[in-house]
């Protein structure tokens, strides 16, 4: 799968102004308000930027941080992990390997059995239910 670039000014016009600031600008969304938060549907999650497949629903669990959080990514999903030291603090940042859209970060505190916590902004995703089409 080849990368997919796009300039600035498509990557605004097929976004949400908060997706845009989210996956272009490595935004976050405040804690507890994404739509996916306490989402509980089977399905799939993906990238909002260029809809590759994620996150199954069965990885996701409630970290009781504001953020959905999975505990693996599905597998071959293509995500990169960048050291992150903005704001003072050293973190994994996840992006997308085929749209370089910034999802969140990853941290070493989440349950069995990897002990990880992907911590993605919901605005970085989208669901797709179970036989359903894209929500």
């Amino acid at each position: 799968m080849s990368k997919i670039t796009k300039t600035d000014e498509e990557w605004r016009r097929q976004l949400s102004d908060d997706a845009y600031r989210v996956t272009r600008q490595a935004g976050t969304e405040r804690p507890f308000t994404g739509q996916y938060y306490k989402n509980t549907d089977v399905g799939t999650y993906a990238c909002i930027c260029c809809e590759q497949p994620i996150f199954r629903s069965d990885a996701k669990f409630d970290a009781g941080c504001g953020w959905p959080s999975f505990w693996e990514p599905l597998n071959g999903a293509r995500l990169e992990e960048i050291t992150d030291t903005s704001h003072g603090m050293v973190r994994v940042e996840v992006r997308c390997n085929h749209c370089d859209a910034h999802l969140g970060h990853v941290f070493p505190d989440g349950p069995p059995p990897t002990g990880l916590r992907y911590c993605i902004n919901s605005v970085a995703l989208m669901f797709m239910g179970e036989g359903a089409a894209s929500e």
